[in-house]
C-alpha cells in the first residue's frame, strides 16, 4: 500500500546500453544514492528473441525512503529485474510469465520531489533509450505533468494510509471475527470518520 508507479518496455537501442548505464550511474553518484550495475552488454543476437538467459543487464538504484528503481533488462531486451527473474524467470505458465515484465516502485515515503524527479528521469530515458515503454503513475504526474495533481494524490494516499493505521490501532480484531469481517468493520469505520470530517 502506498503511492507507486508501474512501468514496462524494452531497450530501443541495444548498442546504447552502456551509455544508458553511464548516465544513470552518474545521476546516482551525484545524489549519493546506492546503486548496482549488472552486465553492461547484451550477448550478440539475443535482443528481440522470445527466450532469455538467467542474467540481468542494466542498473538499479535506491533513493532514500524509496523502493529500488530497476532500469534493467533480460537478454531479450525486455525490462525486468533480478527479483522478477528469480521469481518468474523459469515459470512455464504464460500468465505468470507476464509478471516477469511488470515493474513497480513505491515512492510514498520518498515524497513528492523524489517522485517527480524519477518520472522526469523516465521521460528522458524513454526518449533516448526505450521502446514500447508504458508508465502508469498513481500520482498522475507522468500523465499530466502537473505538480499540483501530484501533490493532491500524495496527500490523498497519505490520508488513506493514516486512516488505515489509525483504524488498526483503535479497532483491534475481535476474538470472534474472521479477517474478512474485521476488514469490513474497519473500512466502515474509516468511511464514517471521513463523513464526520466533511461535516
Amino acid at each position: 500500500m502506498g503511492l507507486s508507479f508501474h512501468y514496462s518496455g524494452r531497450i530501443g537501442h541495444p548498442e546504447k546500453l552502456q551509455d544508458m548505464i553511464d548516465e544513470v550511474e552518474d545521476i546516482a553518484k551525484a545524489y549519493n544514492w546506492k546503486y548496482f550495475v549488472f552486465d553492461r552488454q547484451f550477448p550478440a543476437g539475443s535482443v528481440g528473441k522470445p527466450e532469455y538467459n538467467q542474467r540481468i543487464y542494466g542498473i538499479c538504484f535506491t533513493p532514500p525512503e524509496c523502493e529500488t528503481i530497476n532500469i534493467c533488462f533480460l537478454s531479450n531486451g525486455r525490462m525486468s529485474s533480478a527479483a522478477h527473474l528469480k521469481f518468474w524467470g523459469k515459470t512455464e505458465d504464460q500468465e505468470e510469465r507476464e509478471y516477469l515484465y511488470m515493474l513497480s516502485v513505491k515512492t510514498q515515503y520518498a515524497g513528492v520531489e523524489t517522485h517527480k524527479f524519477l518520472i522526469q528521469l523516465f521521460r528522458y530515458l524513454n526518449k533516448k533509450y526505450f521502446a514500447d515503454f508504458t508508465m502508469s503513475d498513481e500520482g498522475q504526474f507522468w500523465e499530466t505533468n502537473d505538480e499540483n495533481v501530484l501533490k493532491s494524490n500524495f496527500k490523498r494516499y497519505t490520508e488513506l494510509l493514516d486512516g488505515f493505521v489509525s483504524a488498526i490501532e483503535n479497532h483491534p480484531i475481535h476474538a470472534d471475527e474472521d479477517i474478512e469481517e474485521y476488514f469490513l468493520r474497519m473500512m466502515k469505520n474509516i468511511q464514517e470518520n471521513k463523513k464526520k470530517d466533511k461535516d
